[in-house]
């Protein structure tokens, strides 16, 4: 088995294919954006062409030997890294050896399964024993070719990291002085969570969402799923596969999403309100503990409301594929003018409020700071 093509992204993939050709492409890359894009997959195509023995200015061939080895996660020079949950039982002195066979494991089912959706009893993280995995595979040199690419995914989990930033440390010390031979890729659909270190040694480069019709290709091409439901899919997954997914997955998430949707509009109401009251009556309905999954879920649905807002006060509404939500979006335009730079700030509070989400910080608290500023960014 190999991993499905790479979807969309034809801008993304032409600027770094240039920059391979002309031998410019910095050898240390964060590709960043919305969650379940393709971030990681764009990586790998990236590391399969920088291996390519045959690459064209498009791309790699996609024939020769290490492209071959590739698609099937099998390259001995081509490293991918994801979070994962810390296994049961496992001393300090075994903890890389058991994950290692755990991200063995992982390698093995997202090579099988196209619409695999990683889900995990313990939140996953980058540990420091990982991140010593990588430094010791960068000291070695190269395999087959002349060149080792490690595509670290979900980077900002890295920290906290047992309420230690160590393993972000660890990593900051490969950037600031990799090998000759070495290529990192780490991906963020939360950059703020970096260490600042680490982001001032990295090319950021944002991946944007995918059309609609990719992801629906993707679907009835790669899981074979009904036209019909794979357009209502795509219509809902803004973007991204991984979002998708998650959908056919989980009968539920469809009526989850749709609950986000609205209380994401209902943050962005309040934001907009000149009433204090409202900001804090949305700010009182918040869970303080408990719902950490649903305020990161209605957190995202923020975000994309601000994004569509974004797109309406620019002028380009038919970027906004829900019709009921361009039309409340203009009239919102309509009754205050607001400045794209204001909600392009506010957009900025909401990734660095997923951030806090993801650790133990009261939403309550998280709400009612990020309405505030939000409140004062929309008001430019």
């Amino acid at each position: 088995m190999t991993l499905p093509r790479v979807r969309g992204h034809q801008d993304l993939r032409a600027r770094l294919a240039r920059a391979v050709s002309t031998g410019g492409l910095a050898q240390s890359i964060l590709l960043h954006g919305p969650e379940g894009i393709g971030k990681e997959r764009v990586g790998l195509w990236l590391a399969q062409l920088l291996v390519c023995t045959s690459a064209t200015p498009d791309g790699p061939c996609g024939a020769c030997q290490p492209c071959r080895l590739v698609g099937r996660l099998e390259h001995p020079d081509v490293h991918w890294f994801f979070p994962l949950p810390r296994p049961e039982g496992a001393s300090a002195e075994k903890l890389r050896d058991k994950l290692e066979d755990l991200r063995a494991h992982e390698l093995q089912v997202r090579r099988e399964n196209p619409g695999y959706v990683p889900a995990f009893d313990k939140a996953p993280a980058h540990f420091l024993a990982a991140v010593q995995r990588i430094q010791q595979l960068a000291g070695v040199r190269p395999a087959m070719g002349r060149r080792k690419v490690f595509v670290v995914g979900d980077a900002e989990l890295m920290v906290p990291q047992e309420s230690s930033p160590e393993a972000a440390n660890a990593f900051l010390k490969l950037l600031e002085e990799p090998p000759d031979d070495t290529t990192v890729v780490v991906t963020s659909a939360h950059p703020g969570g970096l260490l600042p270190t680490i982001l001032s040694r990295v090319l950021a480069i944002r991946a944007a969402p995918i059309a609609p019709e990719e992801v629906q290709a993707y679907l009835i091409e790669e899981l074979g799923t009904a036209a019909d439901e794979a357009e209502r899919v795509a219509g809902m997954a803004r973007g991204a596969i991984g979002r998708a997914l998650r959908l056919l997955t989980a009968g539920d998430e469809i009526g989850a999403l749709a609950a986000a949707r609205k209380t994401g509009r209902d943050w962005l109401f309040a934001a907009l309100s000149t009433d204090s009251v409202m900001r804090l009556a949305e700010v009182s309905a918040q869970k303080p503990v408990g719902s950490r999954g649903a305020f990161s879920g209605n957190l995202e649905a923020l975000a994309e409301w601000l994004r569509d807002l974004l797109a309406v006060a620019a002028g380009a509404e038919e970027e906004v594929a829900d019709p009921d939500a361009r039309q409340w979006l203009s009239r919102v335009i309509a009754r205050k003018p607001l400045h794209p730079i204001g909600i392009a700030r506010s957009i900025e509070r909401v990734t660095e409020a997923q951030f806090w989400a993801q650790g133990n910080v009261n939403p309550q608290l998280i709400l009612a700071d990020l309405l505030r500023h939000m409140h004062a960014d929309l008001r430019l």
